[in-house]
């Protein structure tokens, strides 16, 4: 299970969302799109990075930039989280783990035993579905460098 790496053409994938609808990334051809994958929801951390993109929401919307933030969590689940934290990107469900496979995020083991839970990571895929920014963290503690995925995103606008 290989990360993808800067270059790399982005697997499509289709996920539901918090209101059970499927979502390709092939939807959002023609768009750059920023992706993240975060380990589980309700927890601090995963917490933190995704109202931090929460409260930044706005450089996203004004480049016409969707955020699709991934977790092998139940849809059920994420819904919960999105409506608790008022987040306002797309939550996607990736519970049978393929998705984090195919983009090499997935933790073989994680905390307390559990294995299949979603590396930190942060790629930006441009309009062509190529990869211009990729970050695979192995520490599930810390969080992707978002100012990178702006500074990313500017070049591409």
């Amino acid at each position: 299970m290989t990360a993808l790496i800067i270059g790399d053409h982005a697997p499509d994938f289709s996920l539901y969302d918090t209101d059970k609808t499927e979502r390709s990334l092939s939807d959002f051809r023609g768009q750059n799109v920023v992706v993240l994958f975060f380990p589980l929801a309700f927890t601090s951390t995963c917490t933190a990075e995704l109202c931090g993109v929460r409260d930044d929401i706005a450089f996203y919307q004004n480049l016409n930039v969707p955020v699709l933030a991934i977790s092998v969590d139940t849809v059920f689940s994420l819904a919960r989280f999105k409506e608790d934290q008022n987040l306002n990107m797309i939550l996607l469900s990736d519970f049978n783990q393929e998705t984090c496979k195919a983009y090499g995020s997935m933790y073989e083991t994680f905390i307390l035993g559990m294995t299949g839970v979603a590396k930190r990571s942060a790629f930006v895929i441009d309009k062509n579905g190529v990869v211009r920014y990729a970050e695979v963290l192995e520490n599930a503690g810390e969080i992707p460098n978002l100012d990178a995925v702006k500074q990313t995103l500017n070049q591409l606008a």
